[in-house]
C-alpha cells in the first residue's frame, strides 16, 4: 500500500493496513446478486462463480437453457456437494470443458444442493474453477416432476451427466461416475458423425 499518510503513527499504519485487509476479503467473498431467469443471463465461470450466487432453474428453465444451446454440441453435469462421487468427478469434467471447448462442446453445470448448503457450494465452485455457467435446482420445487423432465430414465442418481446433439436431443448420459476415457469418447460423440460414437445410455457404479 502506498505510504501517503505521513502524519499518521505506526499504530494508525497497522490499523489502517488491517481495515483494507479485511474490507479486501469480505469483498470477495461475498455474494453477489445473479439474474435467475436461466433462459436470459448466464451465471458467471471462473474465477468469478466463487462470488455469486448460483441463478435458480427449474423444468422450465431447463427447457429454456437447451433451446438457447440448440445447434450447438451441449453436456450438462448434475452434481451436490453432499454426493461424494459427484465432488471427485467434478474437477474431470472441468477438465474435458477445458478440453472440447476449442471445439465446440459447451458445458453446463447443475446444482442439486438445498438452500443450506450454499455456503459449501459457494467454496466448491471458487476451489474447482469452471469454465462454464452453473445453475441450482429452485427451492420447493417437484423434484420427482423435474427428474422426470429432464431424462424420464433419471430417478435422482446422481452425478449425472447428459450429452445433447446440435438438434437438442440427448445422445446418451451416465448415471454415477466413469473412466474418464468413457467421457472423452462421449463429449466428442457431442460433435457429430465426426466425432466418433457417442455416450450411450450408461449406469456407472458410484452414484448418490
Amino acid at each position: 500500500m502506498r505510504n501517503d499518510a505521513g502524519h499518521m503513527g505506526s499504530h494508525g499504519r497497522i490499523l489502517l493496513t488491517l481495515a483494507v485487509v479485511l474490507v479486501a476479503a469480505l469483498v470477495g467473498t461475498r455474494p453477489g446478486r445473479a439474474q435467475t431467469d436461466a433462459g436470459k443471463t448466464a451465471p458467471h465461470a471462473g474465477k468469478a462463480a466463487g462470488t455469486v450466487d448460483l441463478p435458480f432453474v427449474d423444468l422450465a428453465g431447463y427447457r429454456q437453457l437447451l433451446a438457447r444451446y440448440k445447434g450447438k454440441p451441449l453436456v450438462v453435469n448434475f452434481w451436490a456437494t453432499w454426493c461424494e462421487p459427484c465432488r471427485d468427478e467434478y474437477p474431470m469434467i472441468v477438465e474435458l470443458a477445458k478440453e472440447f471447448k476449442p471445439q465446440g462442446v459447451n458445458v453446463v453445470g447443475v446444482d442439486m444442493d438445498d438452500e443450506s448448503d450454499m455456503n459449501l457450494v459457494r467454496r466448491f465452485i471458487a476451489r474447482t474453477q469452471p469454465p462454464f455457467p452453473n445453475y441450482r435446482q429452485k427451492p420447493g420445487i417437484d423434484l420427482d416432476a423435474f427428474y422426470d423432465g429432464v431424462n424420464p430414465d433419471w430417478k435422482g442418481t446422481m452425478p449425472q451427466t447428459i450429452f445433447y446433439g446440435r438438434d437438442g436431443q440427448i445422445l446418451g448420459f451416465f448415471l454415477g461416475t466413469g473412466p474418464k476415457s468413457d467421457f472423452e469418447k462421449a463429449f466428442r460423440g457431442t460433435l457429430g458423425p465426426a466425432g466418433s460414437g457417442g455416450a450411450g445410455e450408461s449406469s456407472h457404479g458410484g452414484g448418490k
